[in-house]
């Protein structure tokens, strides 16, 4: 019979007292939590079952020190505010669902600025790889960065490294067409300011405006924000000169413009037609209905985590490029221009 004192049941369990209540080394033990070879699927149940039923639980931190390399994955965020990022977290997590590598969260403002103290905030804490969504630098220092920790990009495309996204010109396109072929000639764009790699959909706009023959109208505010939208769309909205049609840049921003619309005494669709771009849980609630181009978010944070767990296997392989193609989800926040108001 084992006798266990107060100062037993105190003490948190090691792997040392998973190994005597199943009966193998303490080095197994250590080798089943680190998911290495040599230990039977059987053993490694066992080993499990027996740390949940004492309350073992890994110190993933000192195991990565012990091994002398860094299985825990960062993920760094523009903005937790935007349900996008929020989407792309839960596929992230998805994806890790049957792992045991730790996920260290890091997230930014989208007013940046705070990029690099949220990636060095990832690295200090001894992560192996980070994944970014989205990382507004330029390709170069994200590729130097690269070269002292992997990196997956989310939602930008970055040449030689990992990188998980949809096709920003693509649905941007998509976007427009609707617009043009509901009769839309006096449409802007709304969108903030132009970092690397951010301005695939603005240019996909210009480049259809100019193809209808028409001057494209860019919108640009302090960022990318519901707010800031908001802000500049009142002082527009103030004036005769105004478009029939915005092509916001996400749905944040759209979601801004459509409360300066309602400011103003403007109807959507009837007075303004409006589409967003994410397709985030907001545009599709009863009452706004927003015509907005999905991306994919859930299944770009999947196939980013898988992406991330295989560059940890394979350091040397050849980076990923898994691009997806958005779509249009048509819904009530857009309609032909009023008689009259298509010039």
């Amino acid at each position: 019979m084992t006798r266990q004192t107060a100062s037993d049941r105190r003490r948190p369990a090691t792997q040392e007292d998973v190994a005597r209540a199943v009966g193998v080394s303490r080095t197994l033990v250590s080798f089943a939590f680190r998911g290495a070879p040599g230990v039977s699927q059987q053993t490694r149940e066992a080993i499990f079952e027996a740390a949940a039923r004492l309350g073992y639980r890994q110190n993933a931190a000192a195991a990565d020190l012990a091994s002398k390399s860094a299985s825990a994955i960062g993920l760094y965020l523009l903005d937790i505010r935007n349900e996008t990022y929020a989407e792309i977290l839960t596929g992230i997590r998805d994806s890790l669902e049957d792992v045991r590598n730790r996920l260290v969260l890091s997230v930014a403002h989208s007013r940046g600025g705070t990029e690099q103290a949220g990636i060095e905030s990832l690295i200090e804490a001894r992560v192996g790889i980070v994944i970014g969504a989205t990382l507004l630098d330029s390709d170069d220092h994200v590729r130097e960065l690269s070269r002292s920790v992997p990196v997956v990009s989310v939602a930008r495309r970055i040449e030689g490294v990992d990188s998980v996204y949809s096709d920003d010109r693509l649905g941007a396109r998509a976007a427009m067409e609707h617009l043009l072929s509901l009769g839309h000639t006096r449409i802007a764009h709304f969108t903030g300011p132009s970092p690397f790699g951010y301005q695939d959909r603005e240019l996909a706009y210009e480049q259809a405006m100019r193809e209808a023959g028409l001057s494209p109208w860019v919108v640009v505010g302090d960022d990318y924000t519901q707010e800031a939208a908001e802000r500049l769309a009142l002082r527009l909205f103030e004036t005769e000169s105004r478009p029939t049609a915005v092509f916001a840049h996400n749905d944040q921003i759209a979601l801004g413009i459509r409360e300066a619309a309602y400011a103003k005494g403007l109807r959507v669709p009837e007075d303004l037609s409006l589409i967003g771009y994410d397709d985030s849980r907001l545009a599709r609630l009863r009452g706004i209905d927003l015509t907005s181009v999905d991306l994919g978010a859930l299944q770009l944070g999947r196939v980013a985590g898988a992406a991330a767990l295989e560059r940890l296997r394979a350091p040397h392989a050849p980076a990923v490029d898994a691009r997806s193609e958005p779509r249009l989800v048509v819904r009530a926040s857009t309609a032909p221009p009023r008689p009259g108001r298509r010039g």
